[in-house]
């Protein structure tokens, strides 16, 4: 390991008046032969961030970032632009339910350094100096084993802090690994812990788990890692709405999972930027399916819950207005009935959804009976929008041949003139030829008496 350590980072190790290592993912991944162009640099030693910082500043080609004393922290830089995390040892205290550790206390023995970590694969260390492993816990055999062992009792590991149950699923998603029996145990028994994690936290960690794929090429790794948060129960107290579908049957003819494998699996066949819809496509299903003993406005109900949920995560403003759109359109034409002309109005007012929605119809086709060919929907759709991009059709506002200002001096009242420029617009997705500025500003009267009718 010691060939790809940073050559500043053996330098401190020189230094240090008692033994520097490197902890944490780092060395798991090395042992793990996984390859990757970039580490975690958590490093570790029994001095305390005072004497850390005093020796790196001794050594003038590091800057400080941060000391938080009462950790026992320090986040520094070197010269070329590389970042630590640095820990002294310690031990934690904590009270169950409470993220944060209510005690430290520091500490020169390595092993009660490893016991405060969470799963033994992410508690062995490299002595940078020595250039050896030092595995107080059997580490080394969980990482050869792709097994998370926690670091003492499933109880005690889980029960000290909620986040460790994402954790869990997004490094096993990450990594391939998976939990031995007492450790999956030990995240179900304690699965409603995660409701004492705040919800930005638990959004941060889904979205890890569901690009976990980037990580290490664990091309499965959004599902496996979405299984495991249904079966240790913590996927129920996330997305309860969700996990109602769980052994709901659907249409035999159309699917081959329930409402919530078939979700889980939407994720495998979805793009990254479009898991997390992928996963609540649906989720208006099993809230239907119980009120109205159908699903037929599953669409409608599934974009109403999926802002809730959005919101009640504190997702990104931008998220929770675009996911519940894709989910409210993703039904459409799904038996391909629709008329040509009603899709081309379709697809200029949504332009701006069209590839996403594209996909998500793409992912809930496959998910149905995980057949990979191209969706009869997505071949028609696809056909269509080749036909209007070869006919020049204008989807967007700046592609129309006439503008606002053209239409203020035709007198059209101010309010009026975004309304007709998108009735314009929609007019020319069926009429492509028309997009000429002397046609458009004539058809202008009609467009107006029609939306004076409509007003």
């Amino acid at each position: 390991m010691h060939t790809i350590l940073p050559k500043n980072l053996k330098t401190l190790a020189e230094l240090c008046p008692k033994p520097l290592y490197v902890v944490g993912g780092s060395v798991r991944d090395f042992l793990s032969d996984f390859k990757t162009k970039t580490y975690d640099w958590d490093i570790c030693s029994p001095l305390s961030a005072e004497e850390l910082v005093d020796v790196a500043n001794r050594l003038g080609f590091f800057s400080i970032r941060a000391v938080y004393k009462n950790t026992g922290t320090v986040k520094l830089q070197d010269c070329d632009g590389v970042d630590y995390e640095y820990s002294c040892f310690r031990s934690d205290k904590y009270v169950r339910g409470v993220h944060q550790p209510v005690a430290i206390f520091f500490t020169e023995d390595i092993v009660l350094d490893a016991k405060r970590r969470d799963f033994t694969a992410n508690a062995v260390y490299y002595d940078i100096l020595n250039e050896r492993f030092v595995d107080p816990l059997d580490g080394i055999s969980a990482i050869k084993a792709k097994r998370f062992t926690t670091v003492a009792t499933s109880e005690k590991v889980f029960g000290e802090d909620g986040l460790r149950l994402l954790r869990l699923a997004r490094q096993s998603a990450q990594l391939g690994f998976y939990p031995d029996e007492e450790c999956f145990l030990g995240a179900r028994k304690n699965a409603a812990l995660i409701k004492d994690i705040s919800p930005e936290r638990i959004y941060t960690e889904l979205n890890l788990l569901l690009c976990a794929d980037e990580k290490y090429g664990n091309t499965d790794g959004p599902y496996q890692g979405l299984h495991l948060l249904k079966n240790t129960n913590v996927l129920g107290y996330i997305f309860p709405e969700l996990t109602l579908g769980k052994d709901m049957a659907q249409r035999a003819d159309f699917h081959k999972y329930d409402i919530l494998e078939h979700s889980l699996r939407a994720v495998k066949y979805a793009p990254k930027p479009l898991r997390l819809a992928a996963l609540l496509h649906d989720v208006g299903k099993p809230f239907c399916q119980l009120q109205y003993g159908n699903v037929h406005t599953h669409p409608q109900e599934g974009a109403r819950i999926a802002k809730e949920i959005l919101t009640r995560l504190k997702a990104p403003k931008k998220t929770v207005e675009r996911i519940p759109a894709l989910v409210e359109l993703h039904m459409y034409d799904f038996n391909c009935q629709t008329k040509e002309n009603k899709l081309r109005r379709f697809f200029v007012k949504n332009y701006d959804l069209l590839n996403d929605l594209l996909a998500i119809k793409q992912a809930d086709f496959s998910a149905c009976m995980d057949d990979t060919s191209i969706a009869p929907t997505v071949t028609k759709w696809s056909n269509i929008l080749q036909k209007m991009q070869e006919e020049h059709t204008p989807f967007h506002l700046k592609e129309l041949d006439c503008t606002g200002k053209d239409l203020l001096d035709l007198n059209v009242p101010p309010p009026l003139v975004s309304k007709t420029l998108h009735a314009l617009l929609v007019y020319t997705a069926t009429h492509p030829k028309e997009n000429k500025k002397q046609r458009l500003l004539f058809l202008v009267p009609r467009f107006i008496k029609q939306l004076s009718i409509e007003k």
